[in-house]
């Protein structure tokens, strides 16, 4: 198994579709797994640690979890079949609960616990993303978040 890092939710363009971006804690190796609009904002909540005013599906799961005294060890993805990942939410008592990758990545954000992957998922679907050009398409993305019309004066 292969322990992963949440790096954040990206939108693939053209599509706008919203991808869940994992990364290999030794290496250059990034998983991206495409996820809904709604379970981008649950990651991205949970990453920012901001409590939504009513408790999210995913809150729920935590409850019954604390309520029966359960321990989560970790999360994994465990395959990737026709193009679907699958996950599950791995108990410390040893039990096992198949479910969504963006389902057990937003509880591991929660309970700050491991993330891993199975080698032949991360062969299958990975990509090399040398460390310098995710750091330039950060600050990228940050200059177009911060620059404004006028930075640039009026036309001549």
């Amino acid at each position: 198994m292969i322990e992963l890092e949440m790096v954040g939710v990206r939108v693939e363009m053209p599509s706008n579709q919203p991808i869940a971006l994992l990364k290999a804690k030794s290496g250059e190796k990034y998983l991206p797994i495409w996820i809904g609009a709604a379970e981008a904002t649950a990651i991205a909540l949970a990453q920012q640690g901001v409590t939504p005013p009513r408790p999210l599906t995913h809150d729920l799961a935590l409850s019954l979890i604390e309520t029966f005294d359960a321990k989560m060890a970790n999360i994994s993805i465990d395959s990737l079949e026709s193009g679907v990942f699958k996950a599950s939410l791995n108990f410390a008592a040893g039990e096992r609960i198949d479910c969504r990758p963006s389902d057990a990545i937003v509880i591991a954000l929660k309970l700050e616990i491991p993330i891993f992957c199975k080698e032949e998922v991360m062969e299958a679907a990975a990509i090399d993303v040398p460390d310098d050009q995710e750091k330039a398409v950060d600050q990228f993305r940050q200059f177009l978040d911060e620059v404004n019309p006028e930075d640039f004066g009026s036309p001549s």
